[in-house]
């Protein structure tokens, strides 16, 4: 297609093994991913951190509007800061807001309303998505705002489980409190809480396992 406004698109055909290959390779990489919650204070490179949050926001997006922002979090004070507020929120959903059934759910991961490595890891990320944008005080509308956001927050995962950092998706609800705490505008809700960084030598996970193939794909030939 030829026009104003578009340009070539940069691609090259792999051959059918070296498609399959690379398929392969990257899932094998990803099937060692897993959830941390066990963090090193070791510092990372904020440059790591730059080039994972570029590549997440290369995600598609809803008319291309891209409505997200990525605020990294090192400041010691505003990590305590929200150690405490997520702590907070997190004691009532233990006890009282979440039902007995999704406790139950929760006992093999050996999880609770403490949440120290909020503090302890170098890096938190928190993904705010904005259902309109803000231009000279007019609202702008933005699209397939969760969707967006959603498919950005992925790219980011694999991002920095590419280069070597661990993370865990962080979702304290309710958690208008990053709001109040970065000083968000109004357009901006927040959406996930990822801290990152490098596991302690001694990090254990639950023991688990995935769907098959057949519990998760259905071939129409």
């Amino acid at each position: 297609m030829n026009g104003e406004g578009f340009i070539p698109l940069a691609f090259r055909q792999k051959s059918a093994s070296e498609m399959l290959k690379a398929a392969a390779a990257f899932h094998q990489s990803m099937e060692t991913r897993r959830t941390v919650r066990h963090f090193s204070d070791a510092p990372v490179d904020k440059n790591i951190i730059r080039e994972a949050i570029m590549a997440a926001s290369s995600a598609p997006s809803g008319a291309h509007k891209q409505p997200w922002t990525f605020c990294v979090v090192s400041n010691l004070d505003l990590k305590r800061q929200i150690r405490i507020a997520a702590e907070e929120e997190e004691y009532e959903n233990y006890h009282g807001r979440m039902s007995e059934e999704w406790l139950e759910d929760l006992k093999p991961f050996d999880t609770d309303w403490k949440k120290p490595f909020l503090e302890t890891v170098p890096y938190l990320i928190i993904i705010f998505k904005k259902p309109y944008d803000l231009v000279n005080g007019q609202k702008q509308k933005n699209y397939y705002v969760t969707e967006s956001v959603g498919l950005a927050a992925g790219f980011l995962l694999v991002a920095l489980h590419q280069a070597g950092l661990a993370t865990l998706t962080h979702t304290p609800s309710p958690m208008n409190f990053l709001q109040t705490i970065l000083e968000r505008p109004k357009n901006e809700k927040p959406f996930l809480l990822i801290p990152v960084g490098y596991p302690t030598s001694d990090c254990q996970v639950p023991k688990l396992e995935r769907k098959s193939e057949d519990q998760v794909i259905k071939w129409y030939e």
